[in-house]
C-alpha cells in the first residue's frame, strides 16, 4: 500500500486550517493515520515512542480549538510533539526525523513557526507561557497562550514557580495537564465525571457569568449572595475535585477530562477560552495509546532505538557504560550500606534499576527534580552516607547552583555519575553532554574522573568511595566500549601510551582516546611516532602529566566538551605557567550548540575523530 492510500488524509495536512476542514467522522481514521505514521517513522529511526501516542487525541483537539501560530503552544520538555509536527506542515519531510539534516526530535523555531521556543527539558512550559501571556495582555492581543505539560514534568519545582506568579491574573494563560498517569487525582469517581463532563461545556460558563452578574445588579444584597454561593460552590466543587489547590493558586480548573475524546476536549478547550483569567485544563491520557507493546510496557517505549514495528523488538544493550557503572555500584553497595543511589526519574535510562530492585531503602527516585536531587544528597551526606547521584549531563546542568552551594561548600563526600557525557547524536542541541566540564571545572574542590572503559570506571568508583574527599564526579559517555580495545585500562590518574621520547602529543580523556588510538596506528605505519597521554583524573591534572610533555614540541588536547573552561583551557593555563614553548592545539566544540547527528559524524564535523587527528599531525610533520 502506498502513502496515498495509508495516509488519505494526513498527507494532505499542510496546516492547522487543512484539520480544521477535515469531517468529524473522519477525526478518528485521521487519529489512526497519525499514529500508524509515529510507528513507522520511529521504528525506523528511534525516537519518543509512547509519549506522542498518547498525545494523538489531545493534539488534534489542540489544534481545532486554537488558531496557531498566533496562538501561542508551547510543548513542555517536546518529546510528544510529533503529532504537532505532522499537523504543522512536515508530514512530508517526517521520515528524516532525527537524521543528520532532517526534522529535530523536539521542537525548535527555526524548524517551523508553530514551534514557539526551543524545548527538551522538563518543566520550563508554564514558565515560558505565562511570560508570553503576560506579553500578549501587555500588547492587548487577544491571543491565547497553551503550556502542554505532563504529569512527570509536574515534579519540577518550577513549574510551581509558574503556577503562583502574581504576573497570571488577568492573562489568557492556559496550562493543559496531559495526565497519563492518574497522578493528582486518582479516585474521582462517577459524580466527579459527571460534574467535570457538565464543567467542559462552554454553555455551564455561559450560564455562570450571566448568573452572576444578574445576582450582582439585585440591590444591596446581591453582591453578598453571589460571594456566599461562591463560597458554597468552591467547598462542594473542592471535596469532589481535590482541586482547590491550582484555584488557590488562581487558576480556573477544569477536569479531569477523557483526553481521547475530541468532542469532549474541543469543549473543554472553549470553555477555557471564555475564563477571564489562567485555567488548568486537567486531560487523563493513555501513554502509548494505539500500540499494544507501548501500552503494555510505556516506560521501555518512551525512548527507543530502532525496533521491528510487527513485534516491539529491538536491539538491548546491557553491556554499557550507563550499565556498567550501576553494575559496578551496585556491587560495592553489597559491602558497604552507607552508599545510596539517587536519581531523578532516570533510573532506567543510568541503568540503575537493579540498584533499586536489589535495595529499594537505599535507592531514591525523585522525580524530574535534579536541583533537589543534589541539595537531597547533601542531606543524605551530612549524617555519614555515602550518596550517588546518577544524572544525565544535559540535565546536570541545571544544578549549578546546587553543586556550588549544597555540594562543594559544604564539603560534603558525594559522588556525582554525569552519564551521557559529551555528543549525544540524535537528541540535538537540548540533549548534547556538552557543558558539564565548564559547569564543574571551575568550582573548589571538587574531583573529576572520566574513565575510558569499564575496569577503569570500577577504578574511579573506588577512589571516589574510599579515597577521595568531597564532591567527586565520574564523567562517562553514551554507549559502549569498541570492541576492538582491551587491555588498556589504568588504575593511575594518567597513562601514557607510545614512545616517552615522541616530539608529538595527543592529551585526552574519556571515549575520544580510542579515537587517539587509532591515529597513533595509522601515524606508525608511516613513519610518525607520537604519545597519547591519556588522562583519567581531569581535575586536578596529575602534576606529573607536565614532566611528561616537557620535551615536546607539538601537543594536541582533545575533548569532547565546550572548550571555553574546559579542562584543554586550564591545561593551557598550566603549561604556560611552566613556561612551556610547545606549539599547544587545544580541539572541543567551539562557541555555538551542536545540532542532532550522529556521533561518528559529529567527531568528524568538529575534528575530533581518528582522521582529523592524523590529518593535522601529518602538517605539522611536515609529512608529504
Amino acid at each position: 500500500m502506498d502513502n496515498s492510500e495509508k495516509f488519505r488524509l494526513l498527507q494532505n495536512i499542510k496546516s492547522p486550517s487543512d484539520l480544521k476542514k477535515i469531517d468529524d467522522n473522519d477525526i478518528d481514521e485521521l487519529c489512526f493515520e497519525i499514529r500508524q505514521k509515529i510507528i513507522e517513522t520511529v521504528s525506523a529511526n528511534g525516537g519518543h515512542l509512547a509519549s506522542n501516542l498518547g498525545a494523538v487525541e489531545l493534539t488534534v483537539a489542540i489544534h481545532k480549538s486554537f488558531n496557531a501560530p498566533d496562538d501561542t503552544i508551547i510543548w513542555d520538555v517536546g518529546h510528544q510533539a510529533y503529532c504537532h509536527k505532522l499537523l504543522t506542515g512536515r508530514f512530508d519531510s517526517f521520515d528524516t526525523l532525527r537524521q543528520e539534516g532532517g526534522l529535530s526530535g523536539f521542537v525548535r523555531p527555526d524548524e517551523s513557526d508553530y514551534d514557539s521556543f526551543y524545548e527538551g527539558h522538563a518543566g520550563v512550559s508554564v514558565s515560558q507561557a505565562a511570560g508570553v501571556a503576560a506579553a500578549e495582555k501587555i500588547k492587548g492581543s487577544s491571543n491565547y497562550t497553551v503550556a502542554v505539560i505532563g504529569d512527570g514534568s509536574f515534579g519540577n519545582g518550577m513549574v510551581y514557580e509558574a503556577l503562583n506568579s502574581p504576573s497570571n491574573k488577568g492573562c489568557r494563560l492556559i496550562v493543559i495537564l496531559n495526565d497519563n498517569e492518574m497522578s493528582i487525582n486518582e479516585n474521582v469517581g462517577s459524580m466527579a465525571r459527571y460534574l467535570a463532563h457538565v464543567r467542559a461545556k462552554p454553555e455551564y460558563y455561559r450560564f455562570k457569568a450571566n448568573a452572576e452578574k444578574a445576582l450582582n445588579h439585585i440591590p444591596a444584597v446581591g453582591r453578598y449572595l453571589s460571594a456566599f454561593l461562591f463560597r458554597i460552590k468552591t467547598a462542594v466543587k473542592s471535596l469532589i475535585y481535590k482541586s482547590s489547590f491550582f484555584e488557590d493558586l488562581g487558576f480556573r480548573y477544569i477536569g479531569p477530562i477523557d483526553g481521547h475524546d475530541i468532542p469532549t476536549l474541543c469543549e473543554a478547550m472553549n470553555s477555557a477560552k471564555m475564563v477571564n483569567g489562567p485555567v488548568l485544563l486537567h486531560v487523563n491520557t493513555v501513554k502509548g495509546k494505539g500500540y499494544e507493546f507501548a501500552e503494555n510496557s510505556p516506560e521501555l517505549f518512551h525512548g527507543v532505538s530502532k525496533f521491528d514495528a510487527a513485534t516491539g523488538i529491538g536491539s538491548v544493550k546491557t553491556d554499557d557504560y550507563s550499565h556498567e557503572f550501576a553494575r559496578r555500584l551496585t556491587e560495592f553497595a553489597e559491602n558497604d550500606k552507607r552508599i545510596c543511589a539517587v536519581t531523578a526519574a532516570m533510573s532506567l535510562g543510568t541503568g540503575l534499576d537493579a540498584f533499586f530492585e536489589k535495595f529499594p531503602s537505599r535507592s531514591f527516585d525523585v522525580g524530574i527534580a535534579e536541583e533537589h536531587a543534589l541539595t537531597f544528597c547533601s542531606g543524605l551526606a551530612k549524617k555519614g552516607l555515602i550518596p550517588v547521584f546518577a544524572v544525565y549531563s544535559t540535565f546536570f546542568q541545571r544544578c549549578a547552583d546546587q553543586l556550588i552551594h549544597d555540594a562543594a561548600l559544604q564539603r560534603l563526600k558525594m559522588i556525582i555519575a554525569v552519564d551521557r557525557a559529551g555528543f549525544v547524536g540524535e537528541d540535538g542541541e537540548t540533549h548534547q553532554g556538552l557543558f558539564d566540564i565548564s559547569v564543574a571545572s571551575c568550582v573548589p574542590g571538587i574531583t573529576i574522573y572520566s574513565p575510558s572503559d569499564y575496569d577503569e570506571i570500577s577504578n574511579c568508583l573506588y577512589k571516589a568511595l574510599y579515597k577521595d574527599n568531597g564532591v567527586v564526579i565520574i564523567r562517562y559517555p553514551r554507549g559502549c566500549v569498541p570492541d576492538c580495545f582491551s587491555g588498556l585500562s589504568s588504575d593511575d590518574s594518567f597513562e601514557i601510551y607510545g614512545d616517552p621520547e615522541s616530539k608529538f602529543a595527543i592529551v585526552t580523556y574519556g571515549k575520544l582516546f580510542f579515537e587517539a588510538v587509532k591515529a597513533q596506528d595509522e601515524l606508525k605505519k608511516i613513519g610518525i611516532e607520537i604519545k597519547i597521554i591519556k588522562l583519567i583524573r581531569i581535575k586536578p591534572v596529575d602534576p606529573r602529566v607536565f614532566e611528561s610533555l616537557k620535551e615536546c614540541e607539538n601537543i594536541y588536547f582533545y575533548e569532547e566538551c565546550i572548550g571555553r573552561a574546559g579542562i584543554g583551557e586550564i591545561f593551557a593555563e598550566d603549561l604556560l605557567k611552566m613556561k612551556s614553548e610547545c606549539n599547544y592545539s587545544h580541539i572541543a566544540v567551539d562557541d555555538e550548540f551542536v545540532p542532532h547527528a550522529p556521533v561518528k559524524s559529529l567527531l568528524k564535523k568538529y575534528k575530533m575523530d581518528s582522521d582529523s587527528m592524523i590529518e593535522l599531525i601529518k602538517k605539522d610533520a611536515r609529512y608529504e
